[in-house]
């Protein structure tokens, strides 16, 4: 048998088809993805069979196999559409045209969306409303609406039967699953987190009323497991992703530490920044991370900013503005909507250093933040009183952390 056609079964006649795609560098054509990531689809075999979702292009050559075989000789009757990415969205004419019978399910808005990425308008269609139930035999699936989480016609699947979730993109993250479908099976902490913020937040970071706006629908309905388009299966510990995706829409930090993000040209604000961060830890503060952003792409920053309650920012003045690489990272904080955190700055230039006036008002712009101590302010390299002004800094940020 082809690698493939193989199927996962993760519950009762629930089977998971998809695959990881370790060669893809670049997701949605803009953030780098090294560790990769994964592509999930769910079928069920109930006394009607349902497909819900399907795969990007990269693992799309053994999707049809796979939906064959766990379906086990049996047609399919229905087909969810719950998020039309592409990314997953690759094999929606595969499957229609395999299954010209299957009723395809989805909202208003799916169905204009399979018609300007596929040219299709399924004759065989099920448009539902939120909240609307679909009775498979021994199921009750329920479609939960959640627009801009993180696309308009989002909706989330609810099997109230089993309290099984089929969470579209949320709860999902970067990283391949390399033949394990669960999250409680793998150091999640060391293995995913990172991923799973990153994805987030540079995904979903806008939206954070949204999301809560998800929760409140699905609060009281109980969960058993958690199945999203991208990364594991949760099947215990939900409090633990749940939790994240709360603070994470409430834009509350998940805790203290301190993300430093510098440009530097010559060396010279790369070594504030790392003078700056040598300091804060002989104060004690454990969590501090330093992103060069000349050699990073700025959503490493943006999951920074979400997770800590402090924010540095160094650069020099660059044509008597501020350098572009600085720029464009502020311009990921404020797209992604990061607010609620204090932040500090260091400017540097060689003749006129403006640089620490830009970054404070692009700063400020952004929602309830809170610049934390006097800007550090330098021409070229430091001397002592650069030093003694990163000294005061320091103590700054750490009293704003008590």
């Amino acid at each position: 048998m082809k690698d493939e056609s193989l199927y996962i079964t993760i519950a009762d006649n629930v089977h998971r088809i998809g695959g990881d795609d370790r060669t893809c560098e670049i997701f949605e054509g803009m953030l780098p993805i090294p560790e990769g990531v994964s592509y999930n689809a769910y079928v069920l075999t109930d006394e009607k069979t349902v497909l819900l979702d399907t795969c990007d292009a990269s693992v799309a050559a053994g999707f049809m196999d796979s939906l064959k075989a766990s379906l086990g000789g049996r047609t399919l009757d229905y087909f969810i559409v719950n998020h039309m990415e592409p990314d997953h969205g690759a094999c929606i004419k595969s499957v229609i045209a395999a299954y010209p019978d299957a009723v395809v399910v989805g909202n208003a808005r799916t169905f204009e969306m399979i018609n300007n990425f596929y040219g299709i308008e399924p004759s065989n269609r099920l448009v539902v409303e939120d909240g609307d139930s679909l009775d498979t035999g021994s199921r009750k699936l329920v479609f939960v609406f959640a627009p801009m989480v993180h696309w308009p016609e989002v909706m989330v699947t609810y099997d109230a039967t089993n309290g099984i979730l089929f969470s579209a993109d949320a709860f999902g993250t970067f990283g391949t699953l390399d033949g394990c479908m669960y999250a409680d099976l793998r150091d999640f902490d060391r293995e995913y987190l990172d991923g799973a913020r990153r994805y987030y937040c540079n995904i979903v970071g806008k939206y954070g009323a949204k999301v809560q706006s998800l929760f409140k629908k699905l609060d009281g309905n109980p969960v058993n497991m958690i199945c999203p388009l991208h990364g594991p299966v949760w099947r215990q510990d939900f409090g633990y992703i749940l939790g994240k995706y709360d603070l994470w829409s409430r834009y509350e930090p998940e805790e203290k530490g301190v993300a430093i993000g510098y440009v530097s040209m010559y060396g010279n604000t790369r070594a504030a920044a790392d003078r700056l961060a040598s300091m804060l830890r002989t104060r004690g503060v454990r969590n501090v991370v330093l992103r060069d952003l000349s050699r990073i792409h700025p959503s490493y920053l943006v999951a920074d900013a979400f997770r800590f309650t402090n924010i540095v920012l160094a650069a020099p003045t660059y044509n008597n503005s501020l350098q572009p690489l600085m720029d464009a990272a502020i311009t990921d904080m404020e797209n992604m909507a990061v607010q609620k955190r204090n932040y500090s700055v260091i400017g540097n230039g060689s003749w006129v250093p403006r640089s620490h006036e830009f970054m404070i008002g692009r700063m400020s712009r952004l929602k309830d933040m809170t610049l934390v101590g006097e800007p550090v302010v330098f021409k070229s390299s430091m001397n002592d009183e650069a030093v003694a002004a990163l000294e005061r800094l320091a103590d700054a940020i750490v009293a704003s952390m008590e």
